[in-house]
């Protein structure tokens, strides 16, 4: 493995205590991996015996700035009152960044944490003006009812079919 997601957990954690945001003493030290997992990258569930964090296989491809940041992500969950993303997690999250430089968000992607995008599209919409296409991997209203919104620049979206090769 490239990087040693438990060793990495262990460091999060401490850099979270020293500026003191709450994160739980009841965390399981070792990181799985979910070599499923390719929408997500990381995973924060409460067990009978504590918490349990998951990351996606797909960090191990990861720097270890993208591994980190993903892990205080998930480890900032385990602070009471931040089960969601709420203004308590978000203000623990800006406390990461000053400190060490985490960007953690909500969401990430993979071009923000440098790894390849493996997902193919299965939806897309063309811009019948300038033809921007936009492409989804589920089935949105965007994609269901494409008459309801506009391009950025004012044109109409029309659906567009994707071949084989581009759709899973």
């Amino acid at each position: 493995m490239a990087n040693d997601f438990d060793a990495l957990l262990a460091r999060v954690i401490r850099e979270a205590r020293a500026i003191g945001i709450p994160v739980s003493r009841r965390i399981r030290p070792h990181v799985a991996v979910n070599s499923r997992a390719v929408g997500r990258f990381g995973l924060c569930r409460k067990t009978p015996f504590g918490w349990e964090i998951e990351l996606s296989a797909r960090l191990r491809e990861a720097d270890e700035q993208a591994c980190l940041q993903t892990l205080a992500h998930e480890a900032l969950h385990t602070c009471a009152g931040c089960a969601d993303h709420g203004a308590r997690w978000k203000s623990y999250a800006e406390q990461m960044r000053a400190a060490y430089g985490y960007k953690i968000r909500r969401t990430d992607t993979c071009e923000a944490l440098g790894i390849p995008d493996l997902r193919r599209p299965r939806w897309a919409v063309r811009c019948d003006t300038c033809g921007q296409v936009l492409t989804r991997q589920r089935r949105s209203a965007l994609i269901t009812h494409p008459e309801r919104y506009r391009c950025r620049c004012g044109g109409r979206l029309v659906p567009i079919p994707l071949s084989k090769e581009e759709t899973p």
